[in-house]
């Protein structure tokens, strides 16, 4: 039996947070023989993340679900944080917003299922009808990111800065992160594709979330996104 470990970076995300975990607690992954757990790290939100979080627990006891809380300190730290509490055999990102449908994972966690894969990443771009960016510059930002790496670490992926990234627990918990922010994504892509383990793609939905919707990622954490890449091309 496989456990899917859930880990939900959140930040001020008081109005999405119950949505997102009601789809995931909705998704039923029991036919696949897999199990589910949610390790939220609440990243020293100033609003009502928590308590929108324990509601749920309150009202969904059977669902294993760990909370965590630090100071603010960015997505990559809170995902170093609950690496260490995922008891799953695969580790799967899940943003707080509901940009990502977690109907996904059933695809997401196939090819690890199946041992076609050890790490798997949803790609927004292989699925056409998706609504493609929040904003013109967004995407400009997400395609340099990803030929960045294509050139860098003779890839072929169409999509590096995915929130859907899929891990066999073992794998991700061997690899030591220093990421504290935004580029948690392309730090684990490098470090993946320095090891020369092939990152398989799936198609997965989207729906594109606006600067005025809550998104926080802007082009400072584009330009450390490159940075990063060439960091750590050169650099363990």
């Amino acid at each position: 039996m496989h456990r899917l470990s859930i880990i939900i970076p959140a930040y001020n995300e008081e109005s999405t947070i119950q949505k997102i975990l009601e789809k995931i607690h909705a998704v039923d992954l029991e036919a696949m023989g897999v199990s589910k757990e949610i390790i939220i790290v609440n990243d020293g939100s100033i609003d009502q993340t928590i308590e929108q979080v324990e509601t749920f627990i309150a009202h969904n006891p059977t669902l294993p679900i760990t909370l965590l809380s630090q100071k603010n300190q960015g997505k990559g730290s809170a995902i170093r944080t609950a690496i260490a509490h995922c008891t799953g055999t695969i580790i799967i990102i899940q943003d707080a917003d509901l940009e990502y449908d977690p109907e996904d994972f059933k695809l997401l966690i196939a090819p690890i299922l199946n041992n076609t894969a050890d790490v798997v990443y949803g790609s927004r771009r292989l699925k056409k009808e998706n609504a493609q960016y929040s904003g013109f510059w967004f995407y400009v930002g997400g395609m340099v990111l990803t030929i960045q790496t294509n050139l860098l670490y003779n890839t072929r992926i169409t999509d590096e800065p995915t929130c859907y990234k899929v891990f066999r627990a073992n794998l991700l918990k061997s690899i030591p992160l220093a990421c504290t922010g935004f580029e948690f994504c392309p730090e684990i892509t490098a470090k993946i594709a320095k090891r020369k383990i092939p990152i398989h793609e799936v198609p997965i939905s989207y729906y594109p979330r606006s600067v005025a919707d809550g998104k926080k990622i802007n082009w400072r954490d584009g330009i450390e996104g490159v940075w990063t890449l060439i960091k750590y091309r050169f650099t363990d």
